[in-house]
């Protein structure tokens, strides 16, 4: 199977998802600004997990530009990722009707982070296939900004049961550590191709 098709696929479920996302959201009854009071939580958590759904979906572009070949282990390590990306919506949705309990919190939480280590595997899987001396394996190095945010995760998720609103910053500080796409594999394929 080539790479193309598995990008393709790929990416219409993200589409898909943010779509799914962007239904959810409900228009605020009345014409006045302050009818918007009441949307907010949606719409707060509807950018953040719009933001978190574009940041994969960049950084999986970066990911396989730098892979030539896939196998059938690559496409089970792909459909993993697509697996947790699928619950952004459902766990997106939870949080904005509850914005301040605990569960939705942590529960968004676990999605991010199981979703990190999902991303993680695929790397690897591909690493496995292109050798330790490929691409992508001297981008990810030893993937400091990706432990980083897993350490984030791991204590943002109990913190929801503690103070909710800290675990929310959290995970706005990893979409903000993302937010600029992984420049490293770039930068490899530009100095490899000069």
């Amino acid at each position: 199977m080539s790479k193309n098709r598995l990008e393709a696929f790929s990416d219409g479920v993200i589409a898909i998802l943010i779509t799914i996302m962007v239904l959810e959201l409900r228009a605020p009854h009345g014409g006045e600004l302050s009818s918007l009071r009441p949307v907010v939580p949606s719409l707060l958590s509807y950018v953040l997990s719009f933001i978190y759904l574009g940041i994969y979906w960049n950084n999986h572009h970066h990911l396989l530009h730098a892979t030539e070949r896939i196998n059938g282990t690559i496409l089970w390590a792909n459909l993993h990722l697509l697996f947790w990306l699928s619950l952004i919506p459902f766990t997106m949705s939870w949080l904005a009707e509850e914005p301040r309990a605990p569960f939705p919190a942590a529960a968004y939480g676990g999605v991010l982070f199981a979703a990190a280590i999902a991303y993680t595997i695929l790397a690897r899987c591909i690493i496995a296939v292109q050798g330790k001396e490929s691409v992508l394996a001297r981008a990810m190095g030893r993937d400091r900004k990706g432990k980083i945010s897993l350490a984030l995760y791991l204590i943002a998720i109990p913190l929801a049961f503690v103070r909710t609103w800290l675990a929310d910053a959290i995970y706005v500080i990893v979409a903000i550590i993302w937010f600029v796409p992984d420049r490293r594999i770039e930068r490899r394929l530009n100095h490899d191709h000069h």
